[in-house]
């Protein structure tokens, strides 16, 4: 694994009134994996394979044991999609945030059948 901190990070705006802070570059070989944690203890890992990455560990398994909900959500501006991991105890945030950059909840990944 390389990882490169960027400093300072280097700063953008995403969304309607977002600033970002881009802090890191981590490249992984084949086989690896970052696991990203939270304040409150929930954990996110990626893991490289030789012809890609796993963006989640299983939605249906390790991603709700380690605390968290996969949704599948649309900008309806843009019409763009995007997979958000949700945590269980800030659903509400997450709906607040959707109403704000004017996206909408297309389904929960974890309670596909």
């Amino acid at each position: 694994m390389k990882l490169k901190i960027i400093e300072p990070p280097r700063e953008f705006k995403a969304g309607s009134s977002i600033n970002m802070k881009d802090c890191a570059r981590i490249e992984l070989l084949a086989d690896e994996q970052v696991t990203f944690l939270t304040e409150s203890g929930a954990e996110y890992d990626v893991a490289r394979k030789n012809w890609g990455y796993y963006a989640t560990p299983s939605l249906n398994g390790r991603l709700i044991n380690n605390g968290f909900k996969a949704a599948l959500t649309k900008n309806t501006g843009s019409g763009r999609y995007f997979v958000m991991l949700v945590e269980y105890d800030k659903q509400e945030l997450f709906f607040k945030y959707l109403d704000g950059e004017s996206m909408i909840l297309v389904e929960w990944l974890d309670e596909r059948r």
